[in-house]
């Protein structure tokens, strides 16, 4: 029996869920997003709650713990919203934002720009810091991830883009 999708998702006031047989589609405030829904799976929506049952088949519980945990991020994406935040360590490492074009200068010969997709929008409050922000809570991360991937912080000394709850471990330099 899978514990996660045991537990409902409730949906708070203003977000709707339409149900079909391969999909369920979250709107609220912020948005729409949809996940689909795997055979041996199925969703009910009782009393502006969902709730997610599953068959005996081989691997449906999981199916269904995960389809609940994306049922349950959905909700909160367009309530709430995420966001992430990244930190730039080092002596020169900036970020500017231009529209939607995250501008990042890090050490390296060139400037690296990203563009912000669809949905996901980036801001730069100081220079040493990055804000993305989404309803999608993977996008989001896969965005501060791949960000983070152009200049990953090295052990030395701790330079580079790292998430703001990073910690990151120094390593003792070579001895003499």
């Amino acid at each position: 029996m899978s514990r996660v999708a045991k537990r409902p998702v409730p949906l708070p006031q203003g977000v709707t869920a339409t149900i079909t047989p391969t999909s369920v589609t979250v709107k609220g405030a912020k948005g729409t997003l949809s996940v689909p829904v795997s055979k041996g799976v199925s969703v009910v929506e009782e009393n502006k709650v969902l709730q997610v049952s599953y068959t005996d088949a081989v691997g449906a519980a999981a199916l269904a713990g995960a389809t609940r945990a994306h049922l349950a991020n959905m909700v909160n994406g367009v309530t709430v919203g995420y966001q992430k935040k990244l930190e730039l360590v080092g002596v020169g490492y900036r970020a500017a934002v231009q529209g939607n074009v995250l501008n990042l200068t890090l050490g390296f010969s060139h400037a690296v720009t990203v563009n912000a997709p669809d949905g996901i929008t980036i801001e730069a409050p100081t220079q040493t810091e990055v804000l993305i922000k989404g309803i999608d809570r993977q996008r989001v991360g896969q965005i501060a991830a791949e960000i983070r991937s152009i200049r990953p912080p090295e052990p030395y000394k701790g330079k580079g883009v790292k998430y703001s709850d990073e910690k990151i471990v120094i390593k003792e330099g070579k001895k003499k």
